[in-house]
């Protein structure tokens, strides 16, 4: 958990600007049409749980790191919304073992979620929340001999809910930024050379900032 801190740092800050920018702005639009879709790029850091289970028998530490975000958005009214959002990049995890031996993975996470859109879609800013179901492809699995004698050590795919709280920053009526917080619940069966070798709750957090635009 050293980087939950920092993770939230460059979220509150990245937010900031265009909060304010949001709030002093004096341009306004005219366009009143509904828009039903949303698109937002962005940056995220996951952040795993602390002490999440066994690795090739040996406990495990995990430290994440980040990753480009992309999410599309079909807004049913004003308020609810069902959202696609994955990572077109992978999100990389270093893994520390009890017995000195080290590794990493990738995983590249794709959800569905069914978000509600708090107050009015004119007013600066407009904080939702969101529930769903994701699953995370994981590959890449690299560890060096300490680990399990030189055997392949793998993970299996985690999969399970996933709970989302955020807010929206509007710059004008199209164009907004956001900020989001989301929570992974999933575990993974290890495995060494095609045998069960443990299980980790990898129960991520994904701490995340971008750029969106309605259409």
């Amino acid at each position: 958990m050293r980087n939950t801190y920092r993770a939230l740092a460059i979220a509150a800050a990245l937010a900031a600007t265009p909060m304010a920018f949001a709030q002093d702005s004096t341009t306004t639009s005219n366009d009143a049409t509904p828009k039903r879709f949303s698109v937002v790029g962005g940056y995220a850091h996951m952040v795993p749980k602390s002490n999440p289970g066994t690795i090739a028998g040996q406990s495990a530490d995990l430290d994440g790191n980040g990753a480009a975000t992309l999410s599309g958005t079909w807004h049913v009214d004003d308020h609810w919304g069902v959202e696609l959002w994955g990572t077109p990049d992978k999100f990389k995890t270093d893994v520390d073992l009890a017995n000195g031996g080290r590794g990493a993975y990738k995983q590249q996470p794709i959800a569905v979620s069914g978000q509600y859109h708090f107050g009015q879609a004119s007013q600066p800013i407009r904080p939702f929340v969101g529930l769903g179901y994701y699953e995370s492809n994981i590959d890449g699995e690299r560890f060096d001999a300490t680990a399990a004698g030189g055997n392949h050590v793998g993970l299996d795919t985690p999969k399970g809910a996933i709970a989302t709280v955020g807010a929206d920053f509007n710059i004008t009526d199209r164009v907004f930024a956001r900020a989001d917080a989301r929570y992974l619940k999933g575990d993974a069966e290890a495995n060494v050379a095609g045998v069960p070798a443990g299980e980790v709750d990898l129960d991520p957090w994904i701490v995340g900032v971008g750029v969106g635009a309605r259409f």
